[in-house]
């Protein structure tokens, strides 16, 4: 399925790409699979076998009326070839795709107690300074890290919390 969604999801890319509508494709791509996620019952309708290719066509086009052109065709291809329950993870691949395309780093931040939000945008606009990318920030809280922070930078982990500082010291004890 991974492969299924990676080269449909490049697929679409290179067509927005192309056509200069990069943006609006996501956009619309996500709106529709935000949609999915959001309804139940629509989701039922696309991915069930027991409506017609034809009425799940039918059924799409007044649902996204409007729509790009690339997006209507590229789901209509996904409806065609019984690839639509794909679309979760092909809106994925997009937008790592999207994100390398518009060097966008994403960086999560995350601290045992909430961060006032100077503190987080000064981590940021640090890494934005230091990569030479924007930077998509978002900030979480789990008090199991007990304090500090640990900063996710892409598929990069710097741990600063005193749960790991714990742990380093627990194994240090335990081989002396």
């Amino acid at each position: 399925m991974e492969q299924i969604a990676e080269v449909y999801a490049r697929s679409l890319f290179e067509v927005a790409l192309e056509h200069g509508t990069l943006d609006t494709v996501r956009d619309q791509l996500v709106e529709f699979d935000d949609a999915l996620a959001a309804n139940p019952d629509l989701g039922l309708f696309f991915f069930s076998p027991n409506f017609s290719t034809e009425e799940k066509i039918s059924g799409l086009r007044s649902a996204i009326d409007g729509a790009d052109p690339a997006v209507q065709n590229f789901l209509e291809a996904l409806l065609e070839r019984h690839r639509m329950p794909a679309i979760h993870r092909i809106r994925a691949r997009f937008d790592r795709l999207w994100e390398q395309q518009m060097k966008v780093l994403p960086v999560e931040v995350t601290s045992a107690v909430e961060l006032d939000e100077a503190t987080v945008s000064q981590i940021g606009d640090r890494i934005g300074q230091q990569t030479g990318e924007t930077v998509r920030l978002t900030s979480s809280v789990n008090p199991e890290i007990l304090g500090g922070i640990i900063v996710r930078v892409g598929n990069q982990i710097l741990d600063a919390s005193i749960r790991a500082r714990l742990e380093r010291l627990r194994r240090t004890v335990a081989t002396a």
